[in-house]
């Protein structure tokens, strides 16, 4: 069965009850009850890479860190150390996560995809590399795949012939969406490309879809994925040493 989203609301609040009045207060006046007018909209949702990282893809349990955050882990530069986060969301959409580093300038580089560590787990995790000295910081993103989603599904619903072109037509819409993400050059193209197939009602459904399953189309998404409800953890302070502190610790 589907999976079915609840959505929460807070109980109502109560009428505060009428004091009666006092034999000595002065008569009361007639008053006219203004209209309410239309209920209040509601606050909007955090922004994606609020620091609390709870949202509709949740990122906890964040490592490496010490004393929760308080002080900074530590590496050393060139060496390769892992970070890893437990990663879910409800529902049966897929959902992938990557770690990005922020240097001593502030500066974030590029994000390193994570990969599930064990399958059911929902611990996820990557290797990642600092190059200098200092005060870093790093983060875990999460984000619904739309694309991988996508896939899945029509995997299924292709082969067996349930509502082949509206399949096709939403694949087609979603690599357009990725195209836009993509920077000028052969990647873009390639990923435009695979929505015209979707579309070519002149060649065969199967052969539409393995169009839009190709290897060069997963290099391009793999390094320009369409993100959707991308949410943050908070930012983890690392303190990157010189290699020679390694061998100090050692000598000590």
């Amino acid at each position: 069965m589907p999976a079915k989203h609840h959505q929460s609301s807070s109980p109502p609040t109560p009428r505060a009850q009428a004091r009666p009045a006092r034999a000595d207060s002065p008569p009361a006046r007639d008053t006219v009850t203004a209209d309410p007018g239309p209920p209040a909209p509601r606050r909007p949702a955090p922004a994606a890479g609020a620091a609390d990282g709870i949202g509709r893809i949740p990122v906890l349990d964040v490592r490496p860190v010490v004393q929760h955050g308080r002080r900074p882990a530590k590496a050393v530069t060139g060496e390769s150390f892992m970070v890893t986060a437990t990663v879910f969301r409800e529902g049966h959409d897929a959902v992938a996560a990557n770690v990005v580093l922020t240097d001593p300038k502030g500066r974030p580089g590029p994000w390193t995809p994570m990969r599930e560590l064990a399958p059911g787990t929902d611990r996820w995790g990557a290797l990642v590399t600092p190059d200098a000295p200092g005060d870093w910081s790093f983060r875990v993103e999460a984000w619904s795949d739309p694309v991988a989603t996508w896939r899945h599904h029509a995997q299924i619903k292709i082969p067996a012939g349930i509502d082949t072109e509206l399949v096709l037509e939403e694949g087609a819409r979603l690599h357009e969406r990725a195209a836009d993400g993509v920077p000028e050059g052969a990647g873009r193209t390639v990923v435009l490309r695979a929505a015209e197939a979707l579309r070519d009602e002149s060649r065969p459904a199967a052969w539409r879809l393995s169009a839009a399953l190709t290897p060069e189309i997963d290099d391009v998404l793999g390094r320009y994925p369409l993100r959707d409800l991308v949410t943050a953890s908070e930012a983890l302070p690392l303190l990157v040493e010189r290699e020679r502190a390694l061998f100090g610790s050692w000598y000590e």
